[in-house]
């Protein structure tokens, strides 16, 4: 007899693995619909959108750079772009190619069959093709005659940076790089406010068909245009301290405000033109450009010895420790023995007897040697820091500190102790004392105001005074003794410019050994010349001139003097 039930039963479990298996590929269909569907549907819905719509980045205008006075030092110039506009041919016809050819012409290209096959894609495909950047006027004009109904041809009007100054200036307000196709600030101010320049990017929703082909253009976000920047820079005394200041050599030239720290003007030679920037650079035209170096900027990165410039820290040193007075005097043989060494005044015939005054204004080395004796290095650099040198200035660009050295720094990087005759070479601002051109526009200035101001590049940055904590008497001496520089001293080619109070000291930085025999180019001397001036009534000026390699002070002095005999012109208008 059969047994059913038994059967049934046997039946059933065969079929139950089947059916969980069944079933558990419905519940794994289920959950990944379900994370499809609802899980991912923003996800996928955007997919979808992405499918026919396009969102494009629309460039801001840059903000303006200005001068002072509002002149333009950069802005945006407008440009014309040159697209092609396919409309879905699979080849392109004779007049659409008699098109291109002429238009080839109007800019000077040579038409090539790559170009042509480009044009036929962007054809084909219904895209938008741009042919040519920034084309000029003249090109404009014959092509917007000829094409303007051409559904083929557009003209796109955008922007790009332009200097309209060249190369003035051009180490204070930087340049453009690109990165990531956009442009953004590389150097100076371009770099620095980055941020405030650059505005806000608006964007633009296109939608396409199937195709590709555009249908309809949206704005979604405006674009914002930068801020301006206002500088305390002055265009026309930039002018004058350019075309002053002699092209073949390299160095730089500070003009500024010693009461509220506005830097009036600041060149740095060699400079560039940073108008190069906006288009790819060939590699030889890069290289030559590097080997002047002009990308350091000489007035805050490029260090000195301050030769003669520091003797008014010498003095002063002397001045305030009681070992020299205002009547003191000194007979100038031409050199001293120290250490069995001799130490030879800027004069070897010597000056004979000479006052502190008169020993400043003709730049005796003597003085300051017999000083050296008496004042140790630790005390020298206690009063070259109360003027501000090796330290920072705290103007917003990077800038070098300088330095001043003294027994432990000689100990911490040489191993060695300091010796007396390098005492001698500090007070007349040689050994390893070294300073910018912008910290000896920052004494010059303290000297003659009684406080060492924060040297300011834009017009709306605070006025920061640190007292300087020097005796009057001891500035005063020390202004007198500048005056001699220019009425009867190393200064004295200055010293006939009508309506200009000039106070000034002029150096020569020793570069090398004085024991080397083969001198090349590099190895002549510095030049300086410095000085608090004014004309008539106005207010007064600090100016401060770095020669490199000039051989000379007379060089600077020179300068100096193409600056001011312009500078009394544009007064006196």
């Amino acid at each position: 007899m059969i047994n059913l039930e038994n059967n049934t039963v046997h039946a059933r479990l065969k079929i139950m693995p089947l059916v969980f298996i069944i079933l558990g590929g419905f519940l794994i269909i289920l959950s990944r619909l379900i994370y499809l569907q609802v899980m991912q549907a923003d996800l996928f819905c955007q997919l979808s959108t992405n499918n026919f719509t396009r969102i494009k980045k629309l460039a801001s205008p840059r903000g303006n750079i200005t001068d002072i006075h509002g002149n333009l030092l950069a802005t945006n110039r407008p440009v014309k772009n040159l697209v092609w506009r396919g409309s879905g041919l699979r080849n392109l016809t004779s007049d659409q190619i008699q098109t291109i050819t002429k238009i080839t012409k109007f800019l000077n290209y040579e038409l090539s069959d790559q170009f042509i096959k480009k044009i036929q894609m962007a054809e084909r495909q219904e895209k938008e093709l741009l042919l040519f950047e920034d084309i000029d006027f003249s090109a404009f004009s014959k092509i917007e005659e000829q094409f303007a109904t051409n559904k083929n041809i557009g003209i796109i009007s955008d922007f790009k940076r332009f200097y309209p100054q060249g190369n003035l200036a051009c180490h204070m307000i930087g340049y453009l790089g690109t990165m990531n196709i956009s442009k953004i600030g590389k150097m100076g101010i371009e770099r620095l406010f980055e941020e405030t320049l650059k505005g806000r990017e608006g964007l633009k929703k296109s939608t396409v068909n199937s195709l590709g082909k555009k249908i309809n253009d949206t704005e979604v976000e405006k674009t914002v245009s930068g801020d301006t920047i206002v500088t305390t820079l002055d265009l026309t005394l930039q002018k004058i301290g350019e075309a002053s200041f002699t092209e073949q050599y390299s160095g730089s030239l500070i003009i500024m405000d010693p009461k509220t720290g506005a830097i009036k003007t600041l060149l740095s030679r060699p400079n560039f033109d940073p108008t190069l920037f906006l288009e790819p650079i060939p590699d030889d035209q890069w290289n030559n450009l590097l080997q002047t170096k002009p990308f350091i900027n000489r007035a805050l990165n490029a260090c000195y010895p301050p030769a003669s410039i520091f003797k008014l820290v010498t003095v002063a040193t002397g001045l305030e420790l009681g070992l020299i007075n205002s009547e003191s005097c000194i007979n100038c043989y031409g050199h001293i023995v120290f250490g069995e060494r001799r130490y030879h005044c800027n004069n070897r015939s010597g000056h004979g007897r000479l006052t502190v005054k008169k020993a400043l204004a003709q730049s005796c080395n003597i003085l300051f040697y017999k000083l050296g004796q008496l004042i140790s290095i630790d005390v020298l650099a206690g009063y070259a820091k109360k003027f501000g040198l090796g330290s920072l200035t705290g103007i917003i660009f990077p800038e070098h500190e300088g330095l001043v050295p003294n027994t432990e720094w000689k100990y911490r990087t040489k191993g060695e102790r300091w010796w007396m005759g390098e005492t001698l070479s500090a007070s007349i601002g040689q050994s390893y004392l070294l300073a910018t051109p912008v910290q000896i526009a920052r004494m010059i200035s303290g000297l003659f105001e009684g406080y060492l101001v924060q040297p300011r590049i834009l017009e709306n940055e605070p006025i920061v005074r640190i007292y300087l904590n020097i005796k009057p008497e001891t500035t005063d001496f020390l202004k007198d003794s500048m005056r001699q520089v220019v009425s009867a001293g190393t200064g004295i080619r200055v010293s006939k410019i009508q309506d200009l109070t000039i106070y000034a000291k002029t150096g020569t930085a020793q570069t090398c050994s004085l024991q080397k025999t083969d001198l090349t180019t590099s190895d002549l001397e510095h030049a300086w010349f410095v000085a608090n001036f004014n004309y008539k009534n106005e207010e007064p000026l600090t100016i401060v001139i770095l020669v490199e390699n000039a051989g000379s002070a007379k060089v600077a002095v020179n300068i100096a003097k193409k600056f001011f005999n312009q500078y009394r012109q544009l007064m006196a208008k």
